[in-house]
């Protein structure tokens, strides 16, 4: 019995182009059909966020002061979803490497599709749920007294800041789960990101750690993107005295950062993807 002949893919850019978005597009459909077939593993995800906000809210509220005044759950809100769009990467990584693991890598391997689609398909799927989850976050938020006091335009561009960077972290989460290949592995990584989410300025000012620790939290991505939050939300926590490159400029760093995560893990996902089938 023969293999079957793949037919080659398009020969110009744009036809290359097409056939991934289209390829990618229908395993997004896919990935949607899976979860409402496993609701729980969306409901879960989804009642995670609210219960951080309730949680941290409430006791983290009563024992910190924000710096220069301000209500804690208007300085928390910027950083739970920066945290929630940080530790969504294990989730894409759980996804690829039960794929992996179980065959359906091998099997889409075998079918007459664009290379580049399934982990286009895979961070495609992560950036709906994403949606959702920062739904159900803002609402909890506002729930508890959050508030966005800049207006409806700056409020759209801190949203559309954390699904790049969710869409951006969504590639590396592709790539670790592709290298990993199994779903236990990948399942033993996930409390590595909680320490990278905590040393940052989600939940406290950097203020108050040892100068070694406070450098690191604040060229930590996840502090940029807080900083970028709280800037277009027009919530408290405007770092104080000469701060790093990162918090002062923090719109413009969390871009940076997402660009560069995509310009690294794009490529290595799609080649590892292509590799581990030879």
């Amino acid at each position: 019995m023969t293999a079957p002949v793949l037919p080659a893919p398009p020969p110009s850019w744009s036809g290359r182009l097409r056939w991934t978005l289209t390829d990618g597009l229908t395993l997004v459909g896919r990935e949607v059909g899976r979860i409402r077939q496993e609701p729980g593993e969306l409901v879960a995800a989804l009642i995670f966020p609210a219960i951080m906000v309730v949680l941290f809210g409430y006791v983290f509220g009563s024992a910190i002061s924000v710096p220069g005044g301000g209500n804690y759950r208007e300085y928390l809100m910027p950083g739970l979803f920066a945290m929630v769009t940080f530790t969504s990467t294990m989730a894409v990584t759980m996804r690829v490497a039960t794929d992996a693991s179980r065959g359906v890598m091998d099997r889409f391997r075998s079918m007459p599709m664009a290379r580049s689609a399934v982990p286009f398909g895979q961070t495609g799927a992560d950036i709906l749920s994403g949606v959702l989850a920062m739904v159900i976050m803002a609402a909890a938020g506002l729930l508890v007294g959050w508030r966005a006091h800049r207006g409806i335009v700056p409020t759209a561009e801190a949203f559309l800041l954390l699904a790049l960077m969710r869409y951006a972290l969504g590639w590396a989460g592709c790539y670790l789960g592709l290298m990993v290949r199994n779903e236990q592995t990948a399942d033993q990584l996930i409390p590595l990101v909680f320490p990278v989410t905590m040393v940052s300025n989600s939940f406290v000012p950097t203020g108050g750690m040892p100068a070694a620790l406070q450098a690191i939290a604040d060229w930590n991505p996840v502090s940029a993107l807080t900083a970028a939050c709280r800037q277009l939300f027009g919530n408290p926590g405007a770092p104080a005295g000469d701060p790093a490159w990162p918090v002062a400029h923090p719109v413009l760093a969390s871009v940076l950062w997402s660009v560069a995560l995509l310009a690294v893990f794009m490529p290595l996902s799609v080649r590892t993807y292509q590799r581990r089938g030879r």
